[in-house]
Order: C-alpha cells, then structure tokens, then sequence
C-alpha cells in the first residue's frame, strides 16, 4: 500500500483526471454505442437488425455457400486483429525493459523527467487496453465460429419447424460476437489515445477528445449509416 501511495505521488492531479477521462469515456461511448435510443441508433445497432435479417434469408437459401463464406471471413478478420494486438502486446511489453532509452528520448524533447515507475505505469496502461483487446478479438472468433456450428444446424427443409428458432439464435450468436469485436476495436482506439500519456497530460485529454469525436461521428454521423438509414421500398430497392 505504502508502495502505491509513492507511485501515485509521481503523478499530478491533472494526469490522474486525464487517467479517469479516459476510462470514463472508453465505459461511456460503449454504453451509448450499444445501447442507443430507438429514434437515433447507431451503426452497430443498425448492423445487428441486419444480422437477424441475414439469418431469416439464411433459412431458404440453397445452396448455403454464400453465407459460409461470410463467416469464414469474419472469423478471418478477428483472428488478424488478435493476432496483431498479441503483437503489439509483446512490443509494449518489450517497452518496460527499455525505459531508461524512453527517458532518454524523453529529455531531449521535453524539459524535466519523471522517475522511472511513472514510465512504467503509462506503459501498463496502453498494456490494458491492448489485452482488453486482444481477449475481446479471441472470445469474438469463438462466437463466430459458434455461429457456424449453429448455422449448420439449421434444417435444409425451410418448412421444418426447427429451421426458423435456430435460425434466430444463430443470429443472437453472431450478433454477440460483432458486439464483442467492435469492443475490441474500441480498446484499440483508446490505447492508441492512452499512448499519449507519453506525452503529458494535456496531450492524453487531447487524445481522448478526438477519439470520443471519431467514434461518435462513425456510429451517428457516418456516410455508412445515412445509407443503413435510408428508406426502403415495397419492392425492396433502397431509395
């Protein structure tokens, strides 16, 4: 305890308010990404509705190639990005053995050092959110590979009474895992922003600003979602 309460010491207030505004902003846009209102959804909810749709034309496609194939290359897609971030993990890590070179670096840009603990905390803290993502990239590959599993197990015959609900729970399945995998995406933009704990303070705040602004433009102001948003016709052309 009395080790913690040194190392807390090195920091000002203001590097701890930042440390708190950014976890308060990676726990806040999660929830208002997720669970957005009704009358103003987000991208991800807006991709969730589609994914239920898919399994419901999943049902009476033949063959099932097609949906096969999309899988395949989801779970392609979560298996590069743990991949990298477990990369990226070992990179960082590797950081903590080489922090008298960072100080190094560190006196020629700015004046005055800290010791070496202070360092090695901001390190550990782009380590968070990178194995945060890295877990939710690995539990996201596993749904999908679930999903599969389940997708397979739906009846070849539409009119088969067990089709339609397993249908729907490969869907919640799927959606599950898109769910977990924007997680993991978004631990990866704020380790991105905590790195600029390396930097100070004020350069941490900044970095967590900007990437509230870019999530919340992609989820709630994106090109991608006025064209989810659009209409549809009776005759199923988006207009």
């Amino acid at each position: 305890m009395e080790m913690l309460n040194d190392a807390l010491g090195h920091f000002t207030p203001l590097d701890l308010g930042a440390v708190v505004a950014l976890v308060v902003a990676w726990a806040g846009v999660t929830l208002l990404i997720e669970h957005a209102p009704r009358r103003f959804p987000s991208t991800s909810n807006l991709m969730a509705q589609y994914r239920r749709e898919w399994m419901v034309q999943f049902v009476t496609r033949d063959p099932r190639i097609f949906d096969s194939q999309i899988i395949g290359q989801l779970r392609q897609g979560t298996s590069f990005f743990a991949s990298a971030t477990l990369i990226a993990i070992g990179g960082t890590l590797a950081m903590l053995g080489e922090v008298e070179r960072l100080i190094g670096l560190a006196d020629d840009l700015m004046t005055g050092t800290a010791p070496v603990i202070v360092w090695e905390v901001k390190i550990l803290l782009i380590v968070a959110f990178l194995t945060n993502a890295f877990l939710k990239f690995v539990w996201a590959n596993r749904l999908f590979g679930y999903c599969a599993v389940v997708m397979a197990a739906v009846p070849n015959d539409p009119a088969d009474p067990a089709a339609p609900p397993r249908a729907q729970k490969a869907a919640e399945i799927n959606i599950t895992a898109a769910r977990g995998f924007n997680r993991g995406l978004r631990a990866l933009y704020f380790a991105l922003a905590a790195a600029a704990w390396l930097l100070g303070a004020w350069a941490l705040l900044g970095a967590v600003g900007v990437t509230l602004m870019v999530l919340l433009r992609r989820e709630f102001a994106s090109l991608s979602r006025s064209v989810l948003m659009r209409p549809e016709g009776g005759d199923g052309q988006t207009r």
